[in-house]
């Protein structure tokens, strides 16, 4: 066969093979993120980044998210998921304040919080806010409540997200703050805590303000006091702890993307700023204000500190509750 027509049949063959070459390159582009989140549907982080992840697809070339809800034990169940994933990129979690609290609360934990995960970005904050079923308590402000909770001493419940989370904390703050008692009612999630904190089976809880902002909206529950320093755009109508005069009742939920533990530089860069890219657009923005988030993405570094800080700060709260899970 002459010369030139090998080199044409070898570059033929070279053409034709391409495809084969490229189709792993390309589906490993095209593989999805899984996004493993330790709350239930329906819960301010999982409201979140629902509503992010259009924005960090597009951030990511088009990478698709999944977003796979593992709640249970505190967070426990989703976190170990994340822990025990390759830490290869494909995996990441978006952990809250329960991250944390966890170490204090658990007599034993299946990883090291601080050490087993990768911090990526403490992306921002999602503010508080207290409410009653206006049916079982008809208070309209903190001045109220706490009267109605002195008047029949343990005779009234509040519902938290599990024993030991941070709505729990929260509440038990407001308790603590006040000087007065409630029954402790946990659920298994936001979701089983709102739906009966709608149906009555429980008096008032501690919620973050995208969970509940509808059931505020159609009057079903009603907001009594944001634990924050100043009010919040998201509900300009509801006074703060601070003006009600309960000045240390001062609690918001924050949310941190994280990864396995020792995931690659390379991989923690592309995830970051993936987020703090998306966070940046402006459909992204516009539905991070009107769920009331307050989004400040820091660096991994600034989210490992935060992360230290916070463990410690939550461990001295833990034990002026007294609460403990075997």
């Amino acid at each position: 066969m002459p010369a030139d027509r090998v080199r044409r049949a070898f570059a033929l063959l070279a053409v034709a093979a391409l495809p084969l070459f490229a189709w792993p390159l390309a589906a490993q582009t095209t593989r999805p993120l899984r996004a493993v989140l330790p709350v239930g549907p329906g819960s301010g982080v999982d409201t979140i980044v629902r509503a992010m992840s259009p924005g960090i697809t597009r951030a990511l070339g088009g990478q698709p998210i999944v977003v796979e809800n593992l709640p249970g034990a505190g967070g426990i169940t989703g976190t170990l998921a994340i822990v025990k994933a390759p830490p290869d990129g494909g995996t990441i979690g978006v952990v809250s304040n329960n991250h944390v609290i966890n170490p204090s609360v658990f007599k034993s934990m299946p990883y090291d919080a601080l050490n087993d995960i990768t911090p990526i970005s403490v992306l921002g904050s999602s503010p508080f806010v207290l409410v009653v079923n206006p049916a079982k308590l008809p208070v309209r402000d903190l001045n109220e409540l706490v009267a109605a909770l002195k008047a029949k001493p343990g005779d009234t419940n509040y519902a938290s997200s599990g024993n030991g989370t941070v709505l729990h904390l929260a509440a038990e703050l407001f308790l603590d703050e006040a000087g007065v008692r409630s029954r402790h009612i946990p659920y298994k999630g936001v979701g089983p805590m709102v739906t009966d904190l709608l149906g009555g089976q429980v008096d008032w809880g501690v919620l973050s303000v995208p969970s509940v902002q509808q059931h505020l909206k159609s009057g079903a529950l009603r907001a009594i006091a944001v634990p924050s320093p100043k009010r919040i755009d998201a509900l300009p109508d509801v006074p703060t702890s601070v003006e009600q005069g309960l000045p240390g009742f001062l609690i918001d939920g924050w949310f941190a993307v994280v990864g396995p533990g020792k995931m690659p530089p390379a991989e923690v860069k592309r995830i970051h700023d993936a987020f703090v890219a998306a966070i940046a657009m402006p459909d992204v923005r516009e539905a991070m204000d009107r769920q009331g988030n307050v989004m400040n993405p820091t660096t991994p570094e600034a989210a490992a500190a935060f992360f230290k800080s916070e463990q410690a700060r939550y461990a001295k709260l833990v034990s002026k509750a007294g609460v403990k899970v075997e």
